[in-house]
C-alpha cells in the first residue's frame, strides 16, 4: 500500500527570504502533521498565507471582527497598517524573538503568533498606535476597547512602545496615553503604567531598555525607570529609578544594585 502524502508533500509552501516566518511554517507543518484537532486553525492561519503579516491579519481579524465589521473587513484594515508602516512588521517580528528567548516556556516562533494573547495584544496595539497617528482616533481607540475586552489588556493607542517587547502573560497590563517604553522590556502581569490621578499633559512613566517589571508593579506618575533596572512584584514606584538597579517595596526603594550589561 503506497502511504498518503504528507501535507507538506501535497501543499508545497513557498520559500521565504523572511527567517522569522520561514521557521513558523516549518514549525506549523510539524504541528499540522502531529495534532489533527488543529489542523483547521494551522492551515487558516499559517499554512494558507504568504507572509508573517498576512498571518497575523488573519489571527486578529478572527477575534475583533464580529462586532464592528465582518472578519474580512478588519483583515482588510489591519493589512492596511503594515502596508503604510513597515515599522511594524520589523518590531513584531523583534517581539516574537524576544518571547522565544526570554520564556522558558515558548518553545517555539508559532506559539506567539497562535496561543500568547500578550503577543497579540501587542501587535494589535501597534496596529491601533498607527490608527492613531493617522487622525483615525475613533477607530484607534475602537480597537484598544476590543484589546481590552478580548485579552484583559488596555494600552492607550498614544502610548509608545519600542521593539522585543515580551508582555507575559499580559493579564490586566495597562499603560496610559503618555506612557513611553523603550526596546527589549519585559513585562509580567498586572502592571500599571498609570498616572497619579493629579496631572494633566504628559503624565505616564518612560520605560528605558532592558528593564524588567515584574508581576503587579505599579508605575505611577511621569517618571523615568532607568536601563536595565528590574522593579520587584507588588512594587509601588512613585520616583525615578536609575539604571542598573532592582526596586521593591511600598513606596520602591534601591535594594540592589548590578552589573551594567555589556
Amino acid at each position: 500500500m503506497i502511504p498518503e502524502a504528507s501535507y507538506a508533500e501535497q501543499n508545497p509552501v513557498k520559500e521565504s527570504t523572511d527567517p522569522v516566518w520561514k521557521r513558523i511554517q516549518q514549525e506549523a507543518l510539524e504541528v499540522f502533521e502531529g495534532e489533527p484537532y488543529l489542523r483547521r486553525l494551522i492551515d487558516d492561519v499559517v499554512l494558507s498565507k504568504e507572509t508573517l503579516e498576512d498571518s497575523i491579519c488573519a489571527r486578529l481579524s478572527r477575534k475583533f471582527g464580529r462586532i464592528a465589521g465582518t472578519e474580512e473587513e478588519i483583515m482588510m484594515t489591519f493589512r492596511e497598517a503594515f502596508d503604510a508602516d513597515p515599522e511594524i512588521a520589523i518590531r513584531v517580528r523583534a517581539d516574537i524573538e524576544a518571547i522565544y528567548e526570554r520564556d522558558p516556556a515558548c518553545e517555539d516562533y508559532l506559539s506567539p503568533l497562535l496561543f500568547l494573547k500578550g503577543f497579540q495584544a501587542m501587535t494589535a496595539y501597534r496596529i491601533s498606535h498607527l490608527f492613531w497617528k493617522q487622525d483615525r482616533k475613533h477607530l484607534a481607540l475602537y480597537l484598544q476597547s476590543q484589546i481590552a475586552e478580548t485579552f484583559g489588556v488596555d494600552i492607550h493607542p498614544a502610548a509608545r512602545f519600542g521593539e522585543g517587547i515580551f508582555l507575559d502573560h499580559a493579564t490586566s497590563f495597562v499603560a496610559g496615553e503618555t506612557a513611553v517604553v523603550a526596546d527589549n522590556v519585559s513585562i509580567l502581569h498586572e502592571v500599571t503604567l498609570g498616572g497619579t490621578g493629579k496631572d494633566k499633559g504628559d503624565r505616564h512613566p518612560k520605560i528605558q531598555s532592558g528593564v524588567l517589571l515584574s508581576s503587579g508593579s505599579k508605575i505611577l506618575g511621569n517618571i523615568t525607570i532607568g536601563a536595565f533596572s528590574k522593579v520587584g512584584a507588588n512594587s509601588v514606584v512613585l520616583q525615578d529609578v536609575p539604571a542598573h538597579v532592582t526596586v521593591a517595596g511600598v513606596p520602591a526603594k534601591i535594594v540592589a544594585h548590578h552589573q551594567q550589561e555589556d
